[in-house]
Formats: structure tokens, C-alpha cells, sequence
């Protein structure tokens, strides 16, 4: 009997540690662009990468191989659908004792309701993830979601909010990632900057855009991912309305000279 439950515990972290591997591949095919091939791969691995954790027994695994799947939902605009999927990520999320994971999965729901137009959903959601993220980390082992930081985490309630129309609240949590935790890697302050650059545009502060999208056009500068690139896009299109301003006709040749 003992040697039956070592071979379960085993074999459960086998298809725990598979289950890893094929989101990463999921993630990565996301990442690499924004094709019907790579959308499909991307939607495949979530999809086997949520069977391998159920065969894990991981909640946590579970929880975020179905945010893979909102995620790529907001991106194709599925309305319904990213909901639908954000709930489940919630209820696999109760399970998970971490709070960074919790604040990830909630967040998740507050997005997928903010893209649904529901501000009462959304809210209540975002609120649950900024308690969750603020709890200390769990010990005894990394959690899947370990990625997750403060400043990772201020990133999103500021594109909720903004989605939402609260703009002060969105540049205040925006600036909160950049200036206050900081995001540590060169691709997501990249896209940080490019989102604030457009919350301040809204907010009528031209200059403060302009500012904000240099900054954005230099760190962009050699990093390839879809995200960035698709940003890159956004912030030329939106330049083009400022064309007897000087400077935003030299930021948006930079912009197109990295953009290729």
C-alpha cells in the first residue's frame, strides 16, 4: 500500500511538471504572434495543459492554464467566453493558499468582467485581488504563480480601471508598477509604458502621452514579442492625430523604424 501511494504521489508530479511545460509552450506560442496557426497552438496547449493538471490533482496549475485561455479570450474579443473562463479560474483559485496566485486568478475575473462592461463584477473582483495580493507569500514550496509581483499585479487594476473609465486611479497604479515596485524585465515595462502613455492621452495630458511614449519607443526598442510590436502599432495610429506637432511626428518615426 505505501508503494502504491509513492507511486501516485509520483506520478502525480509528473503530470504536474508536464502540465507546466506544455502552458509554457502555450504561453510562448501566444507570444510569437498573432496568427490563426499560433492562436490554435496556443488554444491546444491550454487546453492539454488543463488535462495534465487535472490528472495532477493541482488546483493552482488548473486555476492557470484556464487564464491562458481568458487571456487569449480578451485578445479575440469573446466576450462571454473570457467570463465564463474567468469564473472557473476563481473557483479553481479557492483551492490555492498563495497569495499572489489568488490575486492572479481574481484579477483575472475583474478583467473579464471589465471587458464585459460589468463595473459592479469587476469591482468587487479587483478589490479581492488587491486584498490577496497584499497577503504574505505561501512557504513550503514556489508557487506556479510566483511571477506575480506587486508591480506585475499593478499593471492589470490599472488597465481594468482604465477599461472601466477611472482614469486618475489607472495612471495611479500604472505609476505605482513603474516608479513604486518597479517591473523587472524590460518587455513588460515596455508595455507599461505604452499603456500609461495612452491613459494620459485620454486624459487630455498630450504632453505627458508624449513623454510617456518616448520613454516607451526607447525601452521597445530590439524586443520582438507580439505585444510589443502590436503596441508599437497602437501608439503610431494614435500619433497620427498630433500631425503639426513636430515631436510627435519624430516620436512616430521612431516608432516606425523599430516597428519595421
Amino acid at each position: 500500500m505505501a508503494e502504491r501511494a509513492v507511486h501516485r504521489s509520483h506520478r502525480r508530479e509528473l503530470y504536474a511538471a508536464a502540465s507546466q511545460l506544455v502552458h509554457l509552450a502555450g504561453w510562448m506560442a501566444q507570444d510569437e504572434g498573432d496568427t490563426p496557426h499560433l492562436r490554435g497552438l496556443a488554444q491546444g496547449y491550454y487546453a492539454h495543459a488543463f488535462r495534465l493538471a487535472a490528472e495532477a490533482g493541482d488546483p493552482e496549475l488548473s486555476a492557470t492554464a484556464l487564464r491562458g485561455h481568458a487571456v487569449q479570450c480578451v485578445e479575440l474579443g469573446f466576450r462571454a467566453e473570457v467570463v465564463q473562463l474567468g469564473e472557473a479560474c476563481v473557483e479553481y483559485g479557492g483551492h490555492v493558499r498563495d497569495g499572489r496566485a489568488v490575486a492572479y486568478y481574481e484579477a483575472t475575473l475583474a478583467n473579464a468582467a471589465a471587458q464585459d462592461d460589468d463595473r459592479r463584477t469587476a469591482t468587487r473582483h479587483l478589490g479581492l485581488s488587491e486584498t490577496a495580493i497584499g497577503k504574505p507569500t505561501a512557504t513550503g514550496g514556489e508557487s506556479w504563480a510566483a511571477h506575480y509581483s506587486p508591480g506585475r499585479w499593478a499593471h492589470e487594476p490599472g488597465m481594468i480601471l482604465s477599461r472601466l473609465g477611472d482614469l486618475d486611479a489607472a495612471e495611479e497604479h500604472l505609476h505605482l508598477a513603474l516608479e513604486i515596485h518597479g517591473v523587472d524585465r524590460r518587455r513588460t515595462r515596455a508595455i507599461v509604458l505604452a499603456d500609461l502613455g495612452g491613459v494620459r492621452l485620454r486624459q487630455g495630458d498630450v504632453d505627458g502621452a508624449l513623454d510617456t511614449w518616448s520613454d516607451f519607443v526607447e525601452c521597445a526598442d530590439g524586443i520582438q514579442p507580439v505585444k510589443v510590436q502590436a503596441a508599437l502599432r497602437d501608439t503610431r495610429v494614435r500619433l497620427c492625430r498630433f500631425q503639426s506637432l513636430p515631436r510627435a511626428q519624430d516620436l512616430r518615426e521612431r516608432a516606425s523604424r523599430i516597428d519595421g
